[in-house]
């Protein structure tokens, strides 16, 4: 069995998730400086230059990220990635996602992930998002697309000691109307 895509280019109606690389750099980062974005997130200096040079670069080296085009501006908007694919137990996850305000409360959280989780279940049965403990921004999100929690809390060497909760989406869920969920 071949290796999945795990960079493609996927539009959307306004968006396009397309594989992010280095000469991104200055935009993305502009588009993540603001605090207000990483204020409840468990890294929440991302919005300085040393905090989200890390996190660029692990996306750009995992070969797995993505940054978000407003097709309407042609602007990046954002980013996500895949990561800990898990070939026997068909699942990986989708994180490390943030947009711009400007975006926030609209369509563009959920085109971007219907268009990375119809991706995703093309190769997984199951996707799964690790998110903070005290990000309740995020686990709203998640409840809004259809996530459903798992008992208890996490950690993982990744990220310290830092508590997560995992929320999952499952294809067959999706396939049955959570899809409709992220539409």
């Amino acid at each position: 069995m071949s290796q999945p895509d795990f960079q493609p280019t996927l539009v959307g109606p306004t968006i396009t998730v397309r594989p992010v690389r280095a000469a991104d750099w200055s935009e993305l980062f502009a588009a993540g400086s603001d605090p207000e974005i990483w204020k409840v997130h468990p890294v929440p200096d991302r919005h300085t230059e040393a905090g989200f040079r890390k996190f660029f670069d692990g996306a750009v080296s995992s070969k797995m990220g993505f940054a978000f085009v407003d097709r309407a501006t042609d602007r990046l908007i954002g980013s996500s990635r895949y990561y800990g694919y898990e070939p026997e137990l068909s699942e990986i996850e989708i994180g490390w996602t943030f947009l711009a305000r400007s975006h926030w409360g609209g369509r563009a959280n959920r085109e971007v992930k219907r268009l990375m989780l119809d991706h995703a279940f093309t190769f997984v049965d199951t996707v799964v998002f690790w998110v903070g403990d005290e990000n309740w921004r995020s686990q709203g999100a998640m409840t809004k697309i259809g996530g459903v929690k798992r008992e208890g809390l996490f950690t993982r060497e990744l990220s310290g000691d830092r508590p997560y909760f995992i929320f999952e989406i499952t294809k067959d869920r999706y396939q049955q109307g959570g899809r409709a969920l992220v539409g």
